[in-house]
């Protein structure tokens, strides 16, 4: 087990933005092709079949990155670099020695206008020579990915909600929305229980940034609306599965951002530790809607290294296990049967796409990252091309139990129901074996 000293995690400065990047982002909207909607026949099947939708939020991958070798698939195996030169992309080792910049100013200087040619420009994009930001894994590196991925659907389309890192990316995963949030907070604890100062006086905050080009810092503690609020009142069950408060990935329990979940009695009844998951799972006691957020040893985040010297390790193969092992728990639960998965990732950090992201509004889209759909009712092996971002997926909680809208987000974005079929033959679940990750591929 790996042992995480709690320390301060300050060594992403987010930086004001340039003068350039405020006014790309102010530029306007790009119109996005809507898929046309469904039919009611499709929503009452939908309805009638999917009882529960799970959210599993991971880390830091951009599609390129996962599936860029993926056949049918939108990838590449090459791409330019800010000198002109278009080079082969590296192998990404399972366990990375450092952590590629992924924050506001690093995304904008990696997409360049949508040439997608400054990945190796981004903070330790490239150390000593290493284009960490210029490489990807292949199939033989995450076979269980790829397995899920060949026997249910993969969209090569899907988009961050920002141009940023895992904070505003998390809240967006449950308001469709991230206050104006564009980065991550001051300190390793990131919400309403954060301190308020640091031991040297140092307050806590994390940056918003306003469409005029304002841009103050706030303490990381908001009280807008969420999905969780919008199941509550329609009287739906639901958990947000996340690491508690002492292991380094409660950084990511977003609730803990929202004031009025963190500081009710929301927050014990809502928020469990994520290793209950596989328990509740396997019991068929899964609620109607849940997000699963695992801890850092097994989020797909880069490794890195904080300010006082400690390594917060991350596996690949570790990672794509603790996904094997809740997906499986589900399987071979009574729930199996009624579930609709999604499996995507927060943000791309600091990898390689080499796809321009659409600009929808202020803040996003961010660069592409893969998401993966799992159900009895999933195309089998296919691959979506339609344009998605994570609202698409509040979206599909909304739907399913007639929810209200929260943002303009989650009303325009595509639905994800075109990669379903619910006339065909449920799919089987499919069990997949863990790896031995003692010695994986380098």
């Amino acid at each position: 087990m790996l042992a995480f000293v709690m320390t301060e995690w300050p060594a992403r400065v987010v930086r004001k933005p340039h003068a350039n990047a405020v006014l790309a982002a102010a530029s306007g909207p790009q119109s996005i092709p809507v898929m046309p909607p469904q039919s009611p026949a499709t929503l009452n099947a939908f309805r009638s079949k999917i009882k529960h939708i799970v959210y599993i939020l991971k880390e830091n991958r951009s599609f390129d990155n996962f599936f860029g070798t993926y056949p049918g698939a939108d990838g590449a195996t090459s791409g330019p670099i800010s000198t002109g030169e278009v080079i082969q992309l590296g192998h990404t080792p399972d366990n990375t020695l450092h952590d590629p910049g992924h924050g506001w100013e690093d995304s904008r200087t990696a997409i360049n206008n949508g040439q997608m040619n400054q990945f190796d420009l981004i903070q330790d994009g490239n150390v000593n020579g290493d284009m960490l930001s210029m490489s990807q894994l292949l199939a033989s590196d995450i076979p269980n990915y790829w397995s899920y991925a060949q026997h249910f659907a993969l969209a090569d389309r899907f988009f961050g909600s920002i141009t940023g890192e895992s904070f505003p990316n998390h809240l967006y995963a449950v308001a469709s929305q991230s206050g104006g949030v564009i980065g991550n907070p001051n300190a390793l604890q990131w919400g309403c229980d954060a301190p308020q100062a640091n031991a040297k006086g140092v307050p806590t905050t994390v940056n918003i940034l306003n469409s005029d080009g304002s841009s103050p810092n706030v303490f990381p503690c908001f009280d807008f609306n969420t999905v969780g609020d919008l199941l509550q009142k329609a009287g739906v069950s639901w958990n947000y599965y996340a690491p508690p408060k002492g292991q380094i990935g409660y950084i990511w329990s977003v609730y803990n951002a929202i004031n009025h979940i963190r500081n009710s009695d929301l927050w014990y009844a809502h928020v469990p530790p994520a290793d209950q998951f596989q328990v509740d799972a396997a019991a068929g006691k899964l609620p109607a809607v849940s997000w699963l957020i695992p801890d850092f040893g097994v989020s797909d985040h880069p490794s890195r290294v904080v300010e006082n010297g400690s390594a917060f390790v991350a596996s690949t193969c570790v990672g794509e296990n603790w996904t094997v092992k809740n997906i499986n728990a589900i399987m071979q639960g009574p729930d199996w049967p009624s579930t609709a998965i999604v499996i995507t990732w927060d943000d791309f950090g600091g990898f390689y796409d080499h796809v321009p992201p659409p600009q929808v509004d202020f803040y996003g889209l961010g660069i592409r990252v893969p998401m993966i759909v799992i159900s009895p009712y999933v195309k089998e092996n296919t691959v979506s091309h339609t344009v998605y971002e994570p609202a698409s997926i509040l979206q599909l909680i909304e739907t399913r139990f007639k929810l209200k809208s929260l943002t303009a987000r989650d009303v325009d974005a595509n639905s994800l129901l075109d990669m379903f079929d619910f006339t065909q033959s449920p799919a089987p679940p499919l069990i997949l074996p863990l790896r031995d990750c003692s010695s994986p591929s380098s």
